[in-house]
């Protein structure tokens, strides 16, 4: 595998929540700093040496609500 895919989105209750598409790795943080060292470390206790990705691709998802 060459790339895994994480969509970041803000928690409710404040920080950061992230989510591997196509695996079950979840983690979250309060900063987007401390969001990439727990995603690093989430996809390095998912996979075996052997079966990691080259790359970790992170997708920011941010919703607006805007009144009319």
């Amino acid at each position: 595998m060459n790339e895994i895919i994480f969509l970041i989105e803000e928690s409710i209750e404040g920080g950061f929540e992230a989510k591997a598409l196509g695996h079950s790795i979840f983690t979250e943080a309060e900063t987007i700093p401390e969001l990439k060292i727990m995603i690093k470390d989430s996809v390095k206790c998912h996979f075996d040496t052997n079966e990691l990705p080259k790359l970790i691709r992170l997708h920011f998802v941010k919703d607006e609500v805007m009144a009319l």
